[in-house]
C-alpha cells in the first residue's frame, strides 16, 4: 500500500513538473495558442440561419451604470437577417462576443436619439462593414434621425479614410462605409417577405417623437417597446405577441437613490426620471390587457447588482417575467407557441 501511494506520488509529481515546464516553454505555449484559437474561431455563432425569430440581447442596462452590462440593445435575426433596435455604449463588444452575423446586419431601428440608445451606431457600422456587409448600413428612426446619421458620418469621417488607406478599398469599399438614414414615423409598416416590421408611437416625454417596433415573421412575433409608459398604443401593439421586451424601472429602488443622493445634482436626475419609464408595478396589468405570452424586461432602470436588488426589482411583476443579462437569447421557433430562453 505504502509503495503504491509513493508511486502514486512521485507520478503526481512528475505530471506537475511536466505541465510547468510545458507552460513555459514557448514551443508549448505556441501549440497550445494555436488550439485553443483554432477551437475559438470554429465555435459557431450564436445566431446562425433559423426558421423563426432569433432575439439575442446586446444591452440590458439604463444609464445608470452597471457592471457587466452594455446599454440599450437588441438584435433579431429572422431567418439569415439580422437587425438591431437601438445601440447603446458597449453593445457592439456584446455583439462580437456573441459572434453576431454582422455580415447580415440588414438595418438598425432607433426608439429615440438619447445617448445610450444611439452612442455605439459608429461601431456598428464599423464591424458589419469589416465583416463584409455587402450595403451600407440603413439606419431607421423617427424625425431627427437624419441629423444623428450625418453628424456621426462626419464624425467618423477620418476614421473611415484611415481604414480604407491601411486595408485597400477591395476590403473596405469606402461608399459602404457611409451610414444612411431613413426616416420612420409610428405606424409605418415595413412588408419585407415573410417578415413584417411595424413602429409604433410611446409615451418619453419631452422626447417627442419616440417609437417602439414589432417584429412578425413565419407566425412568431416579439415587441421591443424602447423607453414609454405603459400606453394605449403599446398594449396595441403587444396584444398577442409572443415575446415582449419592455423597459422598466423599479420605483421603490430608484426613490431611494433619490433619497440617498439629497443635495447633490444628482438627485434632480433620479427624481425626474421615474415619469417617463414603465413601473415595474404597472406590467401585471400590461401582460394581462395584451396576452402577451412571454414578458422579459430589458434597459433595467436601475439594473439590478445584487441578489437584494433583484428581489425588490422583481416585487409585483407578473409570474414567469424574465429580468434579461447581456447575452441572453430567445429562440422563438417558426409553427410553434415555444418561447426558448438560453443564457449566455
Amino acid at each position: 500500500m505504502k509503495k503504491a501511494l509513493g508511486f502514486l506520488a512521485s507520478l503526481i509529481a512528475i505530471i506537475i513538473v511536466l505541465a510547468i515546464g510545458a507552460w513555459n516553454s514557448e514551443a508549448a505555449q505556441d501549440w497550445m495558442l494555436e488550439k485553443v484559437v483554432t477551437a475559438g474561431m470554429a465555435r459557431p455563432a450564436a445566431m446562425s440561419s433559423y426558421d423563426g425569430l432569433k432575439v439575442f440581447l446586446c444591452g440590458t442596462s439604463s444609464p445608470i451604470p452597471a457592471p457587466g452590462r452594455a446599454q440599450a440593445c437588441v438584435a433579431v435575426l429572422a431567418g439569415k437577417s439580422l437587425y438591431l433596435v437601438d445601440a447603446g455604449a458597449g453593445s457592439a463588444q456584446v455583439a462580437a462576443l456573441g459572434r453576431l452575423p454582422l455580415e447580415r446586419l440588414e438595418a438598425v431601428f432607433l426608439t429615440h436619439f438619447h445617448s445610450d440608445h444611439i452612442a455605439a451606431l459608429p461601431e456598428f457600422n464599423l464591424n458589419s462593414w469589416v465583416a463584409g456587409r455587402p450595403k451600407p448600413m440603413t439606419v431607421f428612426g423617427p424625425v431627427g434621425v437624419s441629423e444623428v446619421v450625418d453628424g456621426l458620418n462626419a464624425a467618423y469621417r477620418l476614421d473611415s479614410t484611415y481604414r480604407v488607406a491601411h486595408h485597400g478599398e477591395e476590403l473596405l469599399p469606402p461608399e459602404l462605409g457611409v451610414m444612411k438614414s431613413q426616416l420612420i414615423d409610428g405606424g409605418t409598416v415595413l412588408d419585407l417577405g415573410d417578415l413584417t416590421i411595424t413602429s409604433f408611437l410611446v409615451d418619453h416625454d419631452p422626447i417627442r417623437p419616440a417609437v417602439g417596433y414589432r417584429f412578425d415573421y413565419l407566425g412568431r412575433s416579439v415587441v421591443i417597446s424602447g423607453d414609454t409608459t405603459i400606453t394605449p398604443g403599446l398594449i396595441e401593439a403587444a396584444t398577442g405577441a409572443d415575446l415582449l421586451l419592455q423597459d422598466s424601472l423599479s420605483l421603490p429602488i430608484v426613490k431611494t437613490l433619490e433619497k440617498a443622493s439629497a443635495g447633490s445634482r444628482m438627485q434632480k436626475i433620479l427624481h425626474d426620471i421615474q415619469n417617463y419609464h414603465a413601473h415595474t408595478s404597472d406590467l401585471s396589468g400590461l401582460v394581462e390587457k395584451s396576452g402577451v405570452r412571454q414578458l422579459a424586461l430589458y434597459h433595467l432602470v436601475p439594473a439590478p447588482r445584487n441578489a437584494l436588488f433583484k428581489k425588490i426589482f422583481s416585487r409585483e411583476l407578473p409570474k414567469g417575467t424574465v429580468l434579461t443579462q447581456d447575452g441572453m437569447m430567445f429562440e422563438l421557433p417558426a409553427d410553434s407557441k415555444d418561447v426558448l430562453r438560453i443564457n449566455s
